[in-house]
């Protein structure tokens, strides 16, 4: 059985940091893509980030480009997202999203598995 978990998730002031990260049972994760989304209160499932399984390529929304970075420890079968130079907007559910794709996509239902979410607010 597949499970993700994601974890990682507080409240953090604006301009601090965090680090997400999503461990992985019962599947290697150097076999998937893996993807993080957000979804904040009232809005649609944003996909942000994504290490392709193909080429080991990484994908980064505009909204998060050059703040936030994805990457993994296989030994460890875990994917992080370095958060940095967090901003209110960021608030939001983040969700980990693994996926027998090759190269990332933006759509939730190329996903094959799905973490809990965990909450990250950001303070002004």
């Amino acid at each position: 059985d597949v499970q993700l978990q994601a974890s990682g998730g507080g409240l953090v002031q604006a301009g601090g940091s965090l680090r997400l990260s999503c461990a992985a049972s019962g599947v290697a994760f150097d076999t998937l893509t893996i993807a993080w989304f957000r979804q904040a209160p009232g809005k649609e499932r944003e996909d942000i980030s994504c290490l392709s399984s193909t080429d080991g390529s990484t994908y980064g929304a505009d909204s998060v480009k050059g703040r936030f970075t994805i990457s993994s420890d296989n030994a460890k079968n875990t994917v992080y997202l370095q958060m940095n130079s967090l901003k209110p907007e960021d608030t939001a559910v983040y969700y980990c999203a693994a996926g027998s794709i090759f190269y990332c996509s933006g759509y939730p239902h190329d996903y094959d598995y799905w973490g809990q979410g965990t909450l990250v607010t950001v303070s002004s």
